[in-house]
């Protein structure tokens, strides 16, 4: 084989190394098998590989594609959905995305409760999507009025609906079993020393890390996580959960609990990190000035979790994260000089980056 010919072959890898990429089966095929990028500079800073995985490159625009598609799967096998029903979830935002485009391709409908807290960005992208969307003011899981116990109220209160339950549905979880952690493995070439990422549902972290410790015992599993979450400090203080305190400028990640997807492998988890917001905010504007990537905030408080563990694991580690989102969905909040500085964020980000705030 001439070196051209080499080179062509190598350009088409995704999973399965020297195949090239066919036509997909509509939007449900295009799912997965998204790029990993060596990210240059902070690889160069640390003399490690961080490595992340380009998740806002599946077609829903996140990394909840991946859940989405296989909680209405779980629902189609179970029977609990026929033809022409309804999916209702509680979410964040991105997951309620990813179900809005999944029940578009198969004909169903979508109803989406999420907190109030959340991005008019998702909000309007939800609606255009056709979906059924219910703000709702951000209250304790606990709490009845919760927006996940408001979905399951409606989906119990229809024919042909069902709940999708993101996040203790370990349909959840499958899904990174069955591909996200497949398809790091294989683009590392088994390579890996290190995963590290946040958690919401707990379903990313949970089936990446089961996948990869059964093929490779001696890879590291770190969780990442924001201010106002609990689980930095449960894994950090012999597994005691405390109370809820603070809040962070990330969406979709930090949670009060242990969810069903992430119970099962806690055992996996070597260690944890904590990542203040203003090291996720500098990080942020970093990506996009020194590599060129616009991701929102969750994906840079992974990114700063990969740098924190590479410089634990040592010079020459590899490390893998994964950048959840583009910051389409946030950027009339990330790049508001008004909305940073009511933050007290203004001062986390150097001088020479404050050029990428252009909003008012």
């Amino acid at each position: 084989m001439n070196s051209f010919r080499l080179l062509a072959r190598r350009s088409f890898t995704t999973v399965h190394p020297g195949t090239r990429p066919g036509i997909t089966n509509g939007f449900i095929g295009a799912i997965g098998n998204t790029p990993l990028i060596r990210l240059n500079r902070l690889s160069e800073e640390t003399g490690s590989e961080i490595l992340a995985k380009a998740e806002f490159m599946n077609p829903g625009g996140s990394v909840k594609d991946r859940a989405a598609l296989y909680v209405v799967k779980d629902a189609e096998e179970k029977g609990l959905i026929r033809p022409g029903g309804t999916v209702v979830e509680g979410t964040a935002g991105n997951t309620g995305i990813g179900l809005a485009h999944v029940c578009r391709a198969k004909g169903y409908k979508c109803v989406i409760y999420m907190p109030n807290t959340q991005s008019q960005e998702k909000i309007d992208l939800l609606r255009m999507l056709g979906a059924e969307v219910y703000p709702v003011p951000a209250v304790a899981f606990d709490n009845p009025d919760n927006y996940n116990h408001q979905a399951k109220r409606h989906a119990d209160s229809l024919e042909n609906a069902v709940w999708t339950n993101q996040f203790d549905n370990i349909a959840n979880r499958r899904a990174h079993i069955e591909t996200t952690g497949p398809e790091i493995f294989a683009q590392t070439e088994g390579k890996v020393d290190g995963f590290v990422c946040a958690t919401g549902t707990g379903g990313s972290l949970a089936g990446t890390a089961r996948y990869l410790k059964e093929q490779k015992p001696a890879v590291k599993i770190f969780l990442a996580d924001p201010p106002g979450s609990v689980l930095y400090s449960y894994f950090t203080s012999g597994r005691k959960l405390f109370e809820r305190a603070g809040s962070s400028i990330t969406e979709g990640i930090g949670q009060g609990r242990v969810t069903d997807n992430l119970a099962p492998d806690v055992d996996l988890i070597d260690g944890a990190l904590h990542v203040k917001d203003e090291e996720t905010i500098e990080m942020l504007y970093r990506l996009l000035d020194e590599e060129g990537i616009y991701v929102g905030a969750s994906s840079a408080l992974n990114v700063c979790a990969a740098v924190k563990m590479a410089k634990e694991l040592g010079k020459g580690s590899k490390v893998v994260t994964l950048l959840c989102d583009g910051a389409y969905r946030y950027q009339s909040r990330l790049f508001s000089r008004q909305w940073l500085e009511a933050k007290g964020l203004t001062g986390a980000i150097p001088e020479h980056l404050k050029k990428y705030a252009v909003l008012p």
